[in-house]
């Protein structure tokens, strides 16, 4: 989602409860959402109610987002969770809780689990490795990473998405 699209002062009014901005936050972030449900989902019709489950836990919970910046991360797992979820009541997908491989990481002691995220950060190809420590250690925005790298904004996503991806698959075998 395009945190530009949305000003800090409406996500904080919407944090806040104002329900003009979280009406406003919702239709700014639908397309988004919507596009992403398109290409995560099996089916149109799972990608329409995955749209439609993603706003309302939005409505729901935005008063719980921290920042402008956690907002598309948080919006688009809880796209991809639905997703799963509709496609594991399809039968598509076997019935195994993706959180519990996850969990078992929190339940790592804190030193282990820092020595584990630098191993996965070291086991990214470089060009992985960059952006994911540009945007996740550095707090850099895409536009910042994209102009330092000399690479577009979708390069920079399609990268960071990548290494997220093989971090999460490192951290998680």
């Amino acid at each position: 989602m395009s945190a530009a699209a949305i000003s800090p002062s409406l996500f904080e009014a919407a944090r806040l409860g104002d329900i003009r901005a979280i009406a406003r936050l919702l239709e700014t972030a639908q397309p988004d959402i919507r596009r992403y449900a398109r290409a995560t989902c099996r089916s149109s019709a799972d990608a329409e109610d995955a749209t439609q489950e993603a706003l309302w836990i939005l409505f729901r919970h935005v008063g719980t987002i921290r920042s402008l910046l956690a907002l598309s991360a948080w919006l688009f797992s809880v796209v991809r969770r639905e997703c799963l979820r509709l496609a594991r009541r399809a039968g598509l997908v076997p019935a195994v809780d993706e959180g519990e491989a996850e969990a078992a990481l929190l339940l790592r002691p804190e030193a282990d689990l820092r020595l584990d995220v630098a191993a996965a950060f070291e086991a990214l190809p470089p060009h992985y490795r960059d952006v994911a420590l540009m945007r996740d250690v550095k707090e850099m925005t895409i536009d910042e990473i994209a102009a330092a790298l000399g690479a577009t904004r979708q390069t920079v996503k399609a990268r960071l998405h990548r290494a997220r991806a093989l971090m999460r698959e490192y951290l998680t075998r």
